[in-house]
C-alpha cells in the first residue's frame, strides 16, 4: 500500500490507437502510485501539455503521429525538465533499438503483462534505465548507430534524393555544411558516394521514419 506521504508519479500517455490509449488510462488510473496527468494521440499532444504541466514520465507508441517518437525524443532533449520516456510499442519491431538510440529512459513491448508497464514507470521514474535485452556489441557494430543525430538526418533526407541545394534548404544549413556531414556519412559507412549511402540506408535496420519534416536545429 502506497503511504499517503510519497507523492504519485506524474504521468503522461500518448498512443494512436484508441484501444490501446483507452486500456493503459484505466489501468494507471486504478494504481495509486501514479497520477495520470492527460492522455494525447499525436506527439503534438503531448509536447503541448508537458511543456505547460510538470510530467515526470511520458509513455509513448513509437509510431505517434505527426512527428514519430524519434522526432519526439530529440525534442524533448533540449528541455531539461522534460520528462523521462518510456517506448511502448510491438515486439518484433526494432524500435527498442531506435528507442535506446534516441535517448529514451525505457522500452516495453505491447505483448507484455500490463504489471510489466506499470513496473517500468516505476523503475524510470526512479532514475532507471529499462529495456529488454540488448546486445549492446550487436549494436556497435552497426555503422548507422556511429552516426550523430545530425549526420542521420541527413541520410534520411538524402535517401529521398535530395541534392546538396535542397538539402542545404530542407536543414537549414549551408552548402558547405553539407558537403562536410556527407563526407562524414560516407566515412563512417565505409561507401564512397551517394548511391551508395543511400543503398546502405535502405538496407540497414534504421527504422523507416521520415525525419526530415522540420529536423533542423534553430
Amino acid at each position: 500500500m502506497v503511504s499517503d506521504a510519497i507523492k504519485p508519479i506524474t504521468l503522461m500517455l500518448a498512443d494512436s490507437n484508441p484501444l490501446v490509449l483507452s486500456a493503459m488510462s484505466a489501468y494507471f488510473e486504478r494504481d495509486k502510485r501514479f497520477s495520470l496527468v492527460g492522455t494525447t494521440a499525436t506527439a503534438e499532444g503531448f509536447l503541448g501539455t508537458v511543456m505547460r504541466v510538470p510530467v515526470q514520465v511520458g509513455v509513448i507508441d513509437w509510431n505517434l503521429p505527426v512527428l514519430g517518437g524519434a522526432r519526439l525524443l530529440e525534442v524533448l532533449r533540449e528541455h531539461e525538465k522534460a520528462p523521462r520516456l518510456v517506448v511502448y510499442a510491438d515486439e518484433n519491431s526494432d524500435a527498442h533499438r531506435g528507442a535506446m538510440a534516441a535517448g529514451a529512459a525505457g522500452f516495453v513491448a505491447r505483448n507484455v503483462p500490463v504489471e510489466g508497464l506499470l513496473e517500468t514507470c516505476v523503475a524510470v521514474a526512479a532514475g532507471k534505465m529499462v529495456f529488454p535485452y540488448l546486445d549492446v556489441r550487436e549494436l556497435q557494430k552497426d555503422p548507422i548507430y556511429a552516426l550523430s543525430r545530425r549526420e542521420r538526418i541527413l541520410l534520411d533526407a538524402l535517401s529521398t534524393g535530395l541534392t546538396n541545394r535542397e538539402l542545404s534548404k530542407e536543414l537549414d544549413i549551408s552548402i558547405n555544411t553539407v558537403k562536410f556531414h556527407l563526407s562524414n556519412v560516407f566515412e563512417k559507412l565505409s561507401v564512397r558516394n551517394r548511391s551508395q549511402a543511400i543503398a546502405f540506408y535502405y538496407s540497414s535496420r534504421l527504422p523507416r521514419e521520415r525525419a526530415t519534416q522540420k529536423l533542423a536545429e534553430k
